[in-house]
This record gives C-alpha cells, structure tokens and sequence, in this order.
C-alpha cells in the first residue's frame, strides 16, 4: 500500500509502531517506567545469587555434600527451563505487564516459602518453582522496555537496565553478610520479600503500545504513546493508523521458519554458551576462591569487588553501542572476556586474580548489557516474546547444567587453570557465533 510523508519520518495513514518512537523524546514517563523495571532486573540478579551465598549454611543443616549442593544451586535454573517457554507465550497473549506482574507476585509467594522447608527434597521443589515463577519477569523485562523506548536511547537505556545484575549481585551479598548469623531461612526469607515489587511495576510501567495494536487495541497503544511522550505526539496520534508487522501470533514453530531459522540457531548458541562462560565461573566461585587459600569473608569481598567491576563495564558498553552498533560491541567485549578468564584461569598471584577478574567482569557484564539489548531486537512484536523466551531457555539450561558438571570437575581435583579455562572457552564460541548476526542499532522495532 502506497503511503505518503507527513513529516519528521511519519507518514499519513498506515504506519508501523515503531515509527511513532523514532522522533519520540524522552520524558519522566520513560524514567519511571525504566525504574520500575530495571529493580525488576535487580530482583532477578539477587534471586540467582542467594542460594549461591547461603549454600554453605544450607549444606550444613541439611548434611549435603558436593553433587547436592550443585543440584539445589541448579533447581531454580531447571525451573525456568519449562518457566521461560510457557512464560514466553503468556506475554505475547496477555501482555508484558500482566505478565511481570504476576510472575513478581507469584515468586515471591513461593520463594517465601522456600524459607520455611523441613528437608532438602521440599527446598529443592521450593526453589524449582521460585524458579517457574520468576521466568515471567525473565522473558518480559528487556523487551517490555524496548517497547517503551524512543529508538535514539534504546541502545543505551536498555544496557544501563542491564546493569542491574550487579546491584542484585551486591544487594544479595549484603543480605547475606547481615543474616549469616541467623541462618539461611532469613536470608531467603527476607531475600522473598522483593516480590512486592510487582505493586511498583503495576503502579508505575504502562502495557507495551506494540503489543497492543497487534492485539487490535489501537485506542489504548495511541494513550500509551501520549502517557510516554507526555502528549507531545498527539498530531501524530490523530493522522495514523497503527499496525505491527505480522507473524504468526506467539509461535515457537514460527521463529524456526523460513527467515528465521538462521536467526534462532544462532542466538540459542549464543545464549548457552555465553551463559555457560557466565555463570559456571559464577556458581561455583566461592570454592574456586577456596581453592586459591581464601577465607569465607575474603571471598565474599572478593566478589563484591568483582560486581563493582561490573558497573564501569556497562558505561562503556552503553555508550560505544550507541556509537558503533550492537555488533562491534559485543563480540569485542566478549573476545576481550575471554582473554580475561584464561588470564584469570593462569593467575598465580591474588594481584593477578584481581586485575584478571576486573578484565573479566568489565568486558563480560559490559557484552551481556548489549546482548540483552540486541536479543530483544532480532525478531517482530508478534514473536518478541516467544524468540526471547527461547533464548532465555537456552540461558538457563547452561545455569542448570554448568553447576553439576563444574561440580564433577571439582570433585575428581581438576585444576584451578583447567577449570577455568574450559569455562572460558565457551566465551570463545559465543565471539563466533555474535560474529554471524545482523546489526539492529538505530532500527526501529517491528
């Protein structure tokens, strides 16, 4: 259908969504919303990390060796396996906000109850259904947002969101250090009350106006797009029509269809692999540090200085991808990463393990902040949330697997430098296969 130009980039009649958010400015609308949602991220971070911190008290009570432990460290992981994938045709049917909405509300009830569990069977069962539950807010966050950004900062908002793993990193380390004492049923029990969260992200987070023109609620994404732009897009609103480019509606057969295949084999490399490289070193640091004569308190310090690391490598990030695009950015950031996990894997001093660790952190956390960025990108609003889903899949089933097999390696005495430098291998296929992929910077969403 032949179109004509109504200025600043629209045109009269039909026109894509995306359009509207091309020349859109950036308002307080936008800061609530990305407030809302980047605790939302926080939360996510601090969930994956306590079970982590408080293993050793949880082993203890519950006389757990090794493989246990690996597999309660796990169990959150294996439940968001199946989490993530039903989760993922939930927001694309009932939408992003109910979706985070209910997926806060829900983990925090059962996470809460983790805290109250009488054996290692009820807290593993627990925790695999804090699992399933968070997978909402998992497979809805990075895209939700996208959905409410003007495409010129989308780039650079949405790593800065990302950069809320180590603020949930640090917030469940700081939990931990002041509730050791009374045990890990506080830890988590307290850790459960974020939950609550879901009343901000009610109050405060408006439904993606993407999502809702694919539903055929073209009134409310024209309100949506007014709330955002604080009504200074109301010409526009009036003089278009609103459509989103089809497909079919939230499925995962689609995205290994036609154009698609190529896009989805390779971002579920990407996010195995990536998480792989990620979160085994993660899972197991505590031990690893060990390893190298750390005291519990040295590791813990040790690893709030690694997420501090963190921060300076999602400045960067932001800023270059707004400057060279997704591409350049990522798979540099991850070439530079994996050089510092084999550097880290070879470190003989605690002055190497330092600076070793600061080159790991930086460019590892500084890559994930654009990937969670370009992941969300890659397909159309009718599928957003299934593709992400499945990547998020792929994600989590290197969280589950990881822990047992670095477990496995652990207990038959394999090396510090063999450990880590098999871990940092799988960074090395996540720089190829990010290689292969298109660039999206500056595109608007479809």
């Amino acid at each position: 259908m032949s179109v004509q130009p109504l200025g600043q980039g629209l045109t009269k009649g039909i026109v894509q969504v995306g359009e509207l958010f091309d020349n859109m400015p950036v308002t307080r609308q936008h800061w609530k919303a990305g407030l809302a949602l980047f605790f939302s991220f926080v939360i996510e971070a601090w969930e994956m990390m306590i079970v982590i911190l408080a293993s050793a008290s949880i082993g203890a009570e519950f006389a757990l060796d090794g493989a246990q432990i690996g597999s309660l460290i796990g169990s959150i992981f294996l439940g968001m396996i199946p989490g993530c994938l039903v989760w993922g045709k939930l927001v694309d049917k009932f939408g992003r906000k109910k979706s985070m909405v209910y997926s806060l509300a829900l983990y925090g009830v059962i996470s809460l109850l983790s805290a109250f569990s009488v054996n290692y069977e009820m807290l593993w069962w627990t925790r695999f259904l804090s699992g399933v539950g968070l997978s909402g807010v998992l497979v809805a966050t990075f895209p939700y947002f996208e959905e409410l950004l003007p495409v010129k900062v989308r780039g650079k908002a949405t790593v800065y969101l990302a950069s809320g793993w180590p603020v949930g990193f640090l917030i469940a380390i700081g939990v931990t250090y002041l509730f050791m004492d009374l045990g890990w049923r506080w830890i988590i029990g307290v850790s459960s009350l974020a939950g609550l969260w879901f009343l901000v992200v009610a109050a405060f987070v408006p439904e993606s106006p993407y999502w809702l023109v694919a539903k055929g609620r073209e009134a409310e994404a024209k309100d949506v797009v007014r709330r955002l732009s604080e009504g200074k897009m109301n010409e526009e609103m009036d003089q278009a029509q609103l459509v989103v480019e089809e497909a079919k509606k939230g499925s995962f057969l689609e995205i290994f269809k036609g154009k698609f295949l190529r896009l989805t084999v390779l971002q579920i490399i990407i996010n195995f692999c990536f998480s792989w490289g990620y979160w085994a070193l993660s899972s197991w640091m505590p031990v690893l540090l060990a390893k190298k004569g750390l005291s519990t308190p040295q590791g813990l310090g040790f690893m709030a200085l690694t997420a501090l690391f963190m921060f300076p490598g999602y400045m960067a990030s932001s800023y270059l991808t707004g400057k060279y695009g997704r591409k350049k950015v990522m798979t540099s950031f991850v070439l530079f990463a994996a050089i510092g996990g084999f550097g880290f894997a070879s470190a003989e001093t605690m002055t190497e393990m330092y600076v070793w660790n600061f080159v790991l952190s930086f460019f590892s956390l500084g890559a994930w902040g654009v990937w969670d960025t370009w992941m969300a990108e890659l397909y159309p609003t009718e599928i957003r949330g299934v593709s992400y889903s499945l990547g998020v899949t792929g994600q989590r089933a290197a969280n589950a697997i990881a822990p047992s097999v670095i477990g496995a390696m652990l207990a038959a005495n394999t090396s510090f430098l063999a450990t880590v430098s098999f871990i940092s291998t799988f960074l090395v296929i996540t720089f190829i296969a990010s290689l292969l992929l298109k660039e999206t910077e500056g595109e608007i969403l479809h």
